[in-house]
């Protein structure tokens, strides 16, 4: 074992509390970040001591070959690397100093992470609950230190905001109907009201100086080409440079556009008609979600019988959003996956879906956006089975390199380190490839992947240009609706 990658992880969960909760490392389930000015520069100070040390102890080698040979070596440079990109976004308007929704999330997520979860006694959870709702009045007065005078994107402020309203049903109707799951009244109940009351006040007074700030253009949610080559280059450890990436991008893009036209030609005529039937071909109200579960079976066992993955043992159960946080999920980056915790003890990982709107005619629109094509593409082959949740179970139980273990789990508002998205994506996505390789698609279902593909494209060309300032907000919404057909409101989004 590394001293040096010892001290980086306790690092990394003490100063992140919040995601070590999401992780399964429960000893800070009582505490919020210090994101203020202070607490920034003290963070950012540890940071530099830990990669001196980091470089002392586990030098970058000559060739990445060694990093097969040495897993710490290769643990200290991906440590190494979340550190850079860590200071270059503390340093930023686009980390905790300028974007209000991070705040917001981690103050809403410190409280469902330990709900959602039956990790501890409920007893045990609630005090750690109320030690974090008590902590809140200051956390968000901390937000409004740290972020200050500066203008802020409409964009992050109306994620704010909206949060901000999620935090006020999690507080209220959502704290009434997780004490009332608790099989006996629980002891610490009536004070965990009261802080959740103060909570709520904080939320909402935190929502009136939203209000009051001034917007930002929209050119400054651009990152910038320094920063944006920083997550290229220690993040995804891309050796390929930004120019050349933007460059493959474009050239793929009417090569797969052509493609979908003539896949869409071939099924249905036109690609309004393939939405149409896509829509169409969902399951009744009574069998949708045993449409999950029998898919899911299906996929395991088109997978196991062609050998192409080690499926392990480890079922995916799916389920509506639990009660207590129903009502405050559409306000929230609320994951319908979420990755099981890395250190937590698991039989069964509950896949949460939205349950079908109790008026009638409310659930044929429900059911046309949940249809059997996006149950098996998203929920099923990517998310909840030989995807994500495969994956995240040989990280868990195979890797060898603890960053890997770790770095994927989904928090608050994004996964604990870029760099695991890199491999945990990739595979997802590669994912699906291999089951359409494997005829698991319907032709219907390979003209909606090929979409996707064209989407993935469209998103890349995007992300560089906007970021590098070569694109505006408004011709990136222009692009996305006339490269991929996309409507307006969702580009916006």
């Amino acid at each position: 074992m590394s001293d040096a990658l010892d001290h980086f992880f306790e690092h990394y969960y003490r100063r992140r509390p919040v995601n070590a909760t999401f992780t399964g490392v429960h000893a800070y389930d009582e505490l919020l970040p210090h994101w203020s000015l202070a607490g920034l520069q003290a963070q950012d100070d540890e940071m530099r001591s830990l990669f001196a040390e980091l470089s002392v102890a586990h030098p970058s080698p000559a060739s990445v070959h060694r990093y097969r040979d040495d897993v710490d070596l290769l643990d200290a440079e991906l440590a190494r690397g979340f550190i850079e990109i860590q200071l270059a976004e503390n340093a930023s308007m686009h980390g905790m100093r300028g974007n209000p929704a991070l705040w917001t999330g981690e103050a809403i997520f410190s409280i469902v992470a330990l709900m959602i979860r039956d990790f501890a006694p409920f007893e045990d959870r609630l005090l750690a609950a109320t030690a974090r709702m008590d902590a809140i009045p200051k956390f968000l007065a901390d937000a409004e230190a740290t972020i200050g005078s500066a203008a802020i994107p409409a964009a992050w402020t109306a994620r704010a905001l909206r949060e901000c309203e999620g935090a006020t049903v999690l507080l209220t109707l959502g704290l009434d109907a997780w004490l009332a799951s608790s099989s006996d009244t629980p002891s610490g109940a009536t004070r965990l009201r009261t802080v959740a009351a103060r909570a709520n006040g904080a939320f909402a007074q935190f929502a009136e100086w939203l209000r009051s700030r001034p917007a930002a253009p929209r050119t400054s949610m651009a990152c910038g080409i320094e920063l944006f080559d920083l997550l290229l280059a220690r993040g995804h450890h891309g050796v390929r440079s930004r120019d050349e990436l933007l460059a493959e991008a474009r050239a793929c893009l009417p090569v797969a556009q052509r493609r979908l036209q003539e896949m869409t030609r071939a099924t249905c005529g036109s690609w309004e008609a393939a939405q149409e039937q896509l829509a169409s071909d969902h399951p009744a109200p009574a069998d949708y979600l045993d449409a999950f579960t029998r898919t899911w079976a299906q996929c395991h066992e088109r997978a196991e019988s062609q050998d192409v993955v080690s499926w392990p043992d480890w079922p995916i159960r799916y389920v509506p959003f639990p009660e207590w946080t129903h009502d405050a999920a559409p306000f929230l980056y609320y994951l319908y996956y979420r990755s099981p915790a890395p250190f937590d003890s698991y039989t069964v990982h509950d896949y949460v879906v939205p349950p079908l709107p109790l008026p009638i005619a409310a659930q044929e629109e429900h059911l046309r956006a949940w249809n059997n094509s996006a149950m098996k593409l998203n929920h099923v082959v990517h998310h909840g089975g030989i995807g994500h949740h495969v994956q995240n179970w040989h990280a868990y139980h195979r890797a060898s390199s603890r960053v890997g273990k770790v770095a994927a789990v989904d928090c608050a508002s994004r996964i604990g380190m870029l760099c695991g998205g890199t491999m945990a994506e990739g595979w997802a996505c590669y994912a699906t490839d291999v089951m359409e390789e494997l005829g698991f698609l319907t032709p219907l279902e390979q003209l909606s992947e090929q979409h996707s593909r064209v989407r993935f494209l469209a998103r890349a060309i995007v992300d560089i240009e906007l970021h590098q300032r070569t694109m505006s907000f408004n011709d990136a919404v222009r692009f996305y609706v006339e490269q991929t057909g996309m409507k307006a409101d969702a580009a916006h989004g």
